[in-house]
């Protein structure tokens, strides 16, 4: 191996560390704890070695959100092959984003500014498949079957997303009893219900 590519691997080990040691911050006391320093302090390197890598701590957090997007497109278009029919698919890829949500509940607050400022979600989006590409497909197979044809599926697409965010946000951020998981995912599970019978007319 030579010296160039010696150094580009260690370039990437140390890049990859600092990542690692910011996961561990976030994960036992949460984004707001997580810093530059505190990065550095952890990984007993200097501050100008994690500058070296990310310019701020925009960049680490921009590099997170990557990945949390990455991960939930994959999860619902997981979902979404399980079955042809788009009633069904949309059912599905529901129960993936909830699922999604509340198994790496820090990469959703990162992703949507849950108590946090949220990455730049227009960088942060995967350049393939998207979540408005997953969802739109099978509406639009939907309305395409439904005889009132002024139904907009713009509009539908939203209200899909507002619907499955909305509760996850409210049991997110509420530390309440009255929040339980099985309410929760009982009430998004009729209001998918009802959604996908009213593209169906």
């Amino acid at each position: 191996m030579g010296i160039a590519e010696r150094r580009l691997r260690q370039k990437d080990e140390v890049r990859s560390s600092i990542l690692e040691t910011a996961w561990n911050i976030v994960r036992e006391e949460g984004w707001q704890s997580l810093s530059i320093r505190k990065i550095a302090d952890a990984i007993e390197y200097s501050v100008p070695v994690i500058y070296d890598h990310f310019a701020n701590k925009e960049a680490i957090l921009l590099e997170f959100g990557k990945q949390g997007f990455n991960l939930l497109a994959s999860k619902m278009e997981e979902a979404k092959k399980t079955t042809e029919e788009p009633g069904e698919q949309l059912k599905a890829m529901a129960d993936a984003y909830w699922n999604f949500a509340f198994r790496n509940k820090e990469y959703y607050q990162l992703m949507f500014g849950l108590g946090i400022a949220c990455c730049e979600t227009d960088k942060c989006l995967p350049g393939t498949i998207t979540f408005r590409d997953l969802v739109m497909e099978p509406i639009s197979r939907l309305l395409a079957e439904n005889t009132n044809k002024q139904i907009n599926g713009c509009l539908k697409y939203h209200t899909f997303w507002s619907v499955m965010h909305g509760l996850i946000s409210i049991k997110m951020t509420a530390n309440t009893a009255e929040v339980a998981d099985e309410l929760n995912k009982m009430v998004l599970d009729d209001a998918i219900d009802g959604f996908i019978r009213n593209l169906k007319g």
